[in-house]
Order: structure tokens, then sequence, then C-alpha cells
């Protein structure tokens, strides 16, 4: 029997694992963090591949689901030990971390999307059915949680009062379940990717070049024994993508102080790292014309990044001391406002030029400068 080799993809999720137990609860200097930026960028590209392989075998809404909620169980893990850990002022971390989320994926990832798929096949073709109730439930949760807080009057502050986090709670956690009762199960079909005259042209493409003796970019599913193996590449990955990151936080502080940055933008890079994952994922979906499955990750991501943050931050919340402020700023609320209006008009539709990918591109864009200059 020949020894195979093992591929790349398999072997920087373990030594991205192994770069991260020797560099966890160090201060690497600037050639350390260089060095570790690597295994970090590589465990990112490797999760992406197994992400895929994954999917491929699950198929659809099933695979994007996936991946949006690992990488969410993991950042909710990550937030918890931070919050836990006590160090600094932790009292607005999961607000910030949560937003910068919703900021990222409804108008980083869903606008780097549609612009990729409209650029290239001149309008991006979507569900309205599937991402109109996925957006809608992102809205109420985003409400819930982030802008109720600022007006209750139970406790002083954008803070809830303990009788409010546990149904915030409650809340998030059944309207999250619900939806993926309705993703996977009762309206599945309003989640997968639409038909379009260039996606059949696709596909007939793909049989000529089985026919032809061609490689085919849209081969069987893998064995279930590739699947389960890729799974579990993907979750290490994913551990070493947001551990790396932690890791990386320390630097990424220094240099935040050192070019005068409010302290709370390390926040913003760390979420633009975790979710670098789904960002890279969601893209390629969208170069192939899958523009539904762009949208889940987006959408999706989003919504877990509330429904499992919010309960597991009121769970963490019976032994955490201090404040836990939720309620968002007045010009964080502003730029949730608008990007809410510009996500309904862009997905009411079911389709859309590129004119909306900037547009979404120009609040991300707007929301990372505010973050820099409040």
């Amino acid at each position: 029997m020949s020894w195979r080799r093992p591929s790349w993809t398999t072997i920087a999720p373990v030594a991205a694992l192994v770069v991260l137990v020797l560099a966890w609860g160090r201060h690497p200097g600037t050639v350390a963090a260089a060095a570790i930026a690597v295994f970090l960028v590589g465990a990112v590209l490797s999760a992406v591949h197994h992400a895929e392989v994954v999917a491929h075998k699950v198929g659809e809404p099933f695979g994007s689901l996936l991946l949006a909620a690992a990488v969410t169980v993991i950042e909710v893990a990550l937030i918890v030990t931070l919050m836990v850990s006590g160090s600094g002022d932790t009292a607005s971390l999961a607000r910030d971390t949560v937003f910068a989320a919703v900021m990222i994926t409804l108008n980083g990832i869903a606008g780097l999307s549609l612009l990729v798929a409209a650029t290239r096949y001149r309008m991006a073709v979507f569900n309205p059915e599937g991402s109109g109730s996925a957006l809608m439930t992102v809205v109420v949760l985003a409400t819930l949680t982030l802008v109720l807080p600022r007006f209750t009057t139970s406790t002083p502050g954008p803070e809830f009062s303990s009788g409010q986090l546990a149904f915030a709670a409650i809340a998030s956690l059944a309207l999250y379940g619900i939806f993926v009762f309705t993703q996977t199960v009762r309206h599945r079909d309003f989640f997968l990717p639409v038909e379009t005259a260039t996606s059949i042209a696709e596909a007939e493409a793909s049989e000529a070049a089985v026919a032809a003796g061609e490689d085919d970019p849209h081969a069987a599913p893998p064995s279930t024994q590739a699947a389960l193996a890729s799974l579990v590449l993907l979750l290490l990955g994913l551990v070493a993508v947001v551990g790396l990151a932690k890791v990386e936080s320390y630097p990424i502080e220094d240099a935040v102080e050192a070019v005068g940055f409010p302290s709370s933008f390390v926040g913003v890079v760390i979420a633009l790292l975790v979710l670098l994952p789904e960002s890279i994922a969601a893209a390629r979906a969208a170069a192939r014309n899958r523009v539904q499955i762009s949208l889940n990750l987006a959408y999706g991501s989003a919504m877990a990044s509330i429904g499992l943050t919010i309960p597991a931050i009121a769970i963490a919340s019976i032994w955490l001391e201090g404040p836990l402020a939720l309620g968002l700023e007045p010009t964080q609320m502003v730029l949730l406002m608008v990007t809410v209006v510009a996500a309904v008009l862009t997905v009411v539709p079911g389709r859309s030029k590129s004119l909306q990918g900037w547009v979404h591109l120009v609040l991300m864009a707007a929301f990372v400068f505010l973050a820099i200059s409040p």
C-alpha cells in the first residue's frame, strides 16, 4: 500500500493548533506575531476548504448553517472567556463584539457577495422569501438585545435587569431555534440557490467536461469518511483561528494604542479575523453564482452571533461581577437603522445590481471609520 503525503489543508489546522499551544498566554513580539499570522491565514483557508467539503456532502442550507454555527459557538466561548478573565473593561465587550459581527455580516459579507455576483453575472439573484425571513429574524434579535436596553428604565444606563436579561436570552434562543427549524425542515427550499440561465449553462458545461474526461467542478459528493475527516479538521481549524486571533490581540492592542485608535477597535479587528472563513466562503459561493448560499452565511452568522451569545452571556452573568452594557450608543443605533433599511430594500426584489453591493460596503467602511474615530 503506497503512502500518500497529507495535503496542506490537512497539515495547516494541525500546525496552527501546535502554534496556538506554544503561543497561548504569551505576549508575542513583532516577528513572532508575523509568524503566527501566517499560521492564522493557513488555518482560515483550510477551514474554508473543509467547510465546502462538508457542505457538498450534507447539501444546502445545512452546509452554510454548520459553518455559521461552528464559528459562532467558538466565538461565544472566546467572549465568555475574556469576560470571565476580567482583564480590562469588559462591561461592553459582548455588545461591541456582537454589534461588530452584525455589521460585518450584514454589510461586509453580504455586500462583498452581492458585488462579486453582480459584477460577474450582471445581476445577483437569490430567493427573497428565504433571505427576507432571515433578515427579519436578525432585525428582531438585534432590536431586542442591542437597542431595547438603551430605553428600559428598570436599571440605569444601557443595561437589562436580571429578569429582562433572562427574557432576552430565552427569546433569542427560541427565535434562533425556530429559524433553524424553518431553514432546514419546514421551508428548506426557500434557502436553496436559485437556478438561473447561467447556473444551468454551468451545469451543462460540467457534464460536457465529465464526458470529455476533464476535471468536474461539480463533482459527486465526497464519501462519508472524507466528510467526517473534513468536519473534524474544520472544527480544529476554527479553534485555531479563534485562538490565534486571541493571541494576536496582544500585538493588535499594541498597534492600536501606538496609532491612537480607541481600545474598543481591537474587538472589531478580532471580529474581522474570526469571520474571515465565512467571508471567503461567501465570496467564493457568489463567484459561482450561488448568492443564496452567501446570504445564508451572512444572515445566519449574524443571527447565530446574537442568538447564541446573549444566552451564554446571561448564564455567565450569574458569576460575573460588574455591569453588563448591552445597549448601543446613538451612533451605533443610527448605523444599525440605516443598515436594516438598506438590507430590506436589497432583499425585497430578489435580485441585486452591483450598486447594492457598493452601498453595503460603504456602510461597512463607515462602521470601521467610526469605530476608529467615534
